[in-house]
């Protein structure tokens, strides 16, 4: 699918509660970027299969593989979008597996029974076209999986906490000109070019971020029901971030952008919201999932 085409699919299900003219059976699968880091959203026929999710690399019949196929497998993971069954979609945690040939000859024969211009597609490849299994998040069968899932979050947090450092320390060293402590006073990019810079792989990872918690914090709701207003909570939380973000980046393209005061009190609003997020986050979901001894 061409990019163009790819956006009003994705418009169209998020619209119609996973509803698109043309199509059935469809998911929106979420990934990184391999080398920009940044979320790369495709839409995708898929055929559910013993509680999992099957994808196809078909490429709709082209001699290399899909970019999709490519960020996954080197993420190790992405958040998969589905109709929920109640006019809805809900976001899912899901981790690859690519089948093994036997098991991919099979599929891939069964969906091109079902959907035969998927025959045509592996007629038109010249390639064995993979199959990968989406395994959704499922917090039951280990105990100690929420809590090692909740750790995980921490060190993420951590991470980015660390990167908003970066971000203030470098403002904290810039003069009124925009330069920086000890820069080299040959003509060089100026604050605000330097900070976009960061920003935008900041902005991506924290965008990231989030949509992988989105498809945790279903399997969190599922496996704990009471958590329901703490996670209606942090999905509001995730788009109140989601339009800082979009305040920052736009104010580092406007004119003046290197005015030190001004960046400053849109780092410190971004800076602000990002902690209190974090703090309500780590607090709730580490105290519902932490082992709790026997009484």
């Amino acid at each position: 699918m061409a990019e163009g085409f790819d956006q009003h699919v994705i418009a169209q299900f998020r619209a119609n509660g996973g509803k698109v003219d043309g199509f059935s059976d469809l998911l929106l699968l979420t990934t990184a970027g391999r080398r920009t880091g940044r979320p790369r959203t495709t839409p995708l026929v898929y055929r559910e299969d013993a509680g999992r999710y099957l994808v196809f690399g078909s490429n709709g019949g082209a001699p290399q593989h899909p970019l999709w196929y490519r960020n996954l497998l080197a993420a190790g993971g992405g958040t998969a979008e589905l109709p929920d069954g109640a006019g809805g979609i809900a976001a899912h945690s899901v981790r690859p597996v690519e089948l093994d040939p036997d098991e991919r000859a099979r599929q891939y024969a069964e969906q091109a029974r079902r959907v035969p211009a998927f025959a045509e597609y592996a007629g038109r490849a010249g390639r064995a076209i993979p199959v990968i299994a989406l395994h959704p998040l499922d917090l039951s069968g280990d105990p100690g999986l929420p809590a090692a899932i909740v750790a995980g979050l921490r060190l993420h947090h951590e991470d980015l906490r660390r990167q908003l450092a970066d971000l203030n320390g470098r403002l904290d060293g810039a003069d009124l000109h925009g330069r920086l402590d000890g820069a080299d006073p040959a003509p060089g990019p100026d604050l605000a070019a330097q900070l976009r810079a960061r920003c935008l792989s900041f902005c991506h990872g924290l965008d990231m971020h989030h949509i992988r918690e989105e498809g945790a914090f279903t399997a969190f709701q599922r496996q704990y029901p009471q958590l329901a207003p703490v996670i209606a909570r942090l999905r509001a939380d995730h788009r109140t971030v989601a339009d800082a973000l979009a305040r920052f980046e736009a104010h580092l393209a406007a004119p003046g952008a290197d005015d030190p005061a001004a960046l400053r009190a849109e780092l410190d609003r971004l800076t602000d919201g990002l902690e209190a997020h974090f703090a309500y986050e780590e607090e709730h979901l580490l105290a519902v999932s932490a082992p709790h001894p026997e009484r």
